[in-house]
């Protein structure tokens, strides 16, 4: 029996949101361990190469990072296989560009270009709130951060808006109905709607039902929900095109059918 942490992995056995094609060789490149899980992330080298297409091999990938002009939450990452993971923000000095990962409606990553206003901050949303040795109370975000002395009413779901630059929180979106949210797992992975009802299962998930922007239900289990704001003050970050509405085959048929038109007018 093979001993140790898996090394290789397979392209077929890769996310498939990460859009890599059957035949393009026998591996993926894996994920370091970071801090994001395997499948909930997507290495630096296909953001550079196959989203981004700043280099055509993983060996270019590597001569672009070791320039240390690649940043992710404001620190030079060199490493081509770092995990990138929902809400972080991803730099490139030498072309001034900054982006955010999102999900959009079809459940992929979205790198969604933002201004400067947006890049000293991001969104951290509480996986635990308790106290450490000593009595010192801390959380636990989902991107792995540990945070000591956080704000009392902190509690886990919550969502904290951390600057990444001082490494402080600056404020916080408490968990509850009216709650702008994005999901982030599950089958309406990628969509935004306010949170209006939380059903409460003992011994079961917590379900919550969210009504996005087309007055359309869903529910999902309430881990797959990130507040990202609330319903009377709007998002704290901007989102991807279409504003996390997901629309059906026929409507995206005639939102298509609707653009080519236009553009054979002009």
């Amino acid at each position: 029996m093979p001993r140790g942490p898996k090394k290789h992995l397979k392209r077929i056995n890769a996310p498939k949101h990460w859009m890599l094609d059957k035949l393009g060789g026998v591996f993926a490149p894996r994920p370091t361990a970071g801090p994001h899980k395997l499948r909930e992330s997507i290495p630096l080298v296909i953001l550079l190469r196959n989203r981004l297409k700043y280099a055509l091999t993983n060996k270019e990938v590597t001569m672009i990072l070791m320039q240390r002009v690649v940043k992710v939450d404001g620190k030079v990452r060199t490493d081509q296989t770092y995990p990138a993971g929902f809400m972080d923000v991803i730099s490139i000095d030498r072309t001034n560009e900054n982006f955010r990962l999102l999900y959009n409606v079809k459940g992929r990553f979205a790198l969604h270009r933002i201004k400067p206003e947006e890049v000293n901050f991001k969104l951290l949303k509480v996986k635990k709130a308790q106290l450490g040795p000593k009595g010192i109370p801390f959380i636990s975000t989902h991107d792995g951060r540990t945070i000591r002395y956080p704000h009392p009413d902190v509690k886990e779901h919550d969502v904290v808006k951390f600057n990444l630059e001082t490494n402080k929180i600056e404020e916080h979106i408490k968990f509850g109905l009216g709650n702008l949210v994005m999901t982030v797992g599950g089958r309406n992975l990628g969509r935004v709607g306010v949170l209006k009802i939380i059903e409460k299962h003992p011994g079961s998930h917590t379900i919550v039902h969210v009504e996005d922007f087309a007055q359309k239900s869903f529910a999902t289990r309430i881990q797959n929900v990130f507040p990202i704001g609330l319903d009377k003050k709007g998002s704290l970050v901007s989102l991807p095109r279409g504003n996390g509405v997901k629309l059906s085959v026929l409507e995206e048929k005639r939102q298509k059918e609707k653009k080519s038109n236009n553009e054979e007018t002009k």
